[in-house]
């Protein structure tokens, strides 16, 4: 027999901890990308539909949904530049109706690491940005100064825009009304060259995106997944960890591990310490 140990077990160590969902609830008419499809969810059977000799019933619905819809994360397989995906891999070979046979995102390992906030908004005094302001790199540098945290490579980075208050107004929140706030290409490249394992926001897209402009070009995107091989977090619910203003947590990050989809629907918890 091995004699017990006095250090406390990892779950002992998270007794107490504060559990704060990061998820956007998935409901038919929820605001997404006009660029994907519908979210559909209806009961296909009803209780007393069908009822068991002791008296028993069951309800059970049917669930449409593209792998781009409410918070999800980005497969690297996501998107391609010139016919290529991250690592110079030919999208043409690893396609087809079947999904994606390298990049997908059942090649995702679940996160469980080291999450930070850089709350911009709340550097310039905001609830929420502006629509269609662009985050820069100096944005991401005074908010972590402000923060007074370190990033350190292979961390997860969430910027906070305040977007999430807008989703109660769909037309508002996919950038219908003036654009929406993102990093734009300088703020991406400074994430890359933190060493970041994944980044994530509150908005549709990971992107600054401007008033008329909607997803014609989305530089982020590019240089997040394609060169820098950095998974996006996309439609986040940001507002109660904007209001604990706490930068640091443990963020447990586990999409669905749909076979070659280029991306799927996810729950992040952040845990924060007792």
């Amino acid at each position: 027999m091995t004699e017990t140990s006095t250090l406390p077990t990892l779950w002992e160590r998270l007794d107490g901890a504060r559990i704060v969902d990061l998820a956007q609830p998935m409901r038919t008419g929820m605001p997404q990308s006009p660029s994907h499809p519908r979210f559909r969810m209806v009961i296909e059977r009803r209780h007393g539909d069908m009822v068991r000799e002791d008296g028993g019933s069951a309800a059970n619905e049917v669930i449409l949904t593209g792998g781009h819809v409410g918070t999800h994360v980005d497969a690297l397989g996501h998107v391609s530049q010139d016919g290529y995906l991250y690592g110079g891999v030919e999208a043409a070979g690893v396609q087809s109706h079947q999904g994606l046979s390298r990049l997908g995102i059942d090649a995702f390992p679940p996160y469980v690491g080291r999450g930070v906030l850089l709350d911009v908004a709340a550097l310039h005094g905001a609830d929420v940005l502006p629509p269609g302001y662009e985050v820069t790199r100096a944005d991401l540098e005074a908010a972590r100064d402000r923060a007074d945290v370190r990033i350190r490579p292979g961390d997860a980075v969430l910027i906070g825009t305040g977007w999430s208050r807008e989703w109660d107004r769909p037309g508002r929140f996919i950038g219908e009304e003036g654009g929406v706030p993102g990093p734009g290409p300088d703020a991406a490249r400074w994430l890359a060259e933190q060493g970041v394992r994944v980044a994530g926001g509150e908005t549709v897209a990971f992107e600054q995106i401007q008033a008329g402009r909607g997803h014609s070009v989305l530089p982020v995107h590019r240089i997040l997944l394609v060169e820098s091989g950095v998974n996006i977090v996309e439609t986040m619910r940001l507002t109660e960890l904007r209001e604990l203003g706490v930068p640091e947590f443990l963020l447990v990050l586990n999409p669905l591990p749909v076979v070659g989809a280029t991306g799927a629907p996810v729950r992040p918890l952040a845990v924060l310490a007792s």
